[in-house]
């Protein structure tokens, strides 16, 4: 069994490369892909503390598929915004696209 430092470390590591990509980032898919690794770095969160914690409920694991489910629904909802906002302005740019007035 591996230490729960080791999974706290590869998570701080995800959510951090997801931070730097939030603030570095200026595409609009570059930002979804971010928020979804922010999202995996607490779910990795979830699932080492639900492991060494020795619970026999699986409330770790539940709260890893909502929120599974949850980042699923914001994937789908941020593409489909993506997606018309390239059909009308042909720019994914987020700065242009906060520039725009129509």
């Amino acid at each position: 069994m591996e230490p729960l430092f080791n999974y706290l470390l590869l998570s701080g590591v995800l959510f951090s490369i997801g931070v730097y990509g939030l603030v570095s980032k200026r595409n609009a898919v570059r930002l979804l892909f971010a928020v979804e690794i922010v999202i995996n770095a607490a779910n990795l969160n979830f699932i080492a503390f639900w492991r060494y914690l020795g619970e026999p409920s699986a409330v770790g694991q539940t709260f890893v598929l909502f929120t599974i489910a949850l980042a699923a629904a914001e994937a789908a909802v941020g593409l489909s915004i993506i997606i018309s906002a390239f059909r009308v302005h042909q720019e994914v740019d987020v700065q242009e696209l906060k520039n725009l007035k129509s």
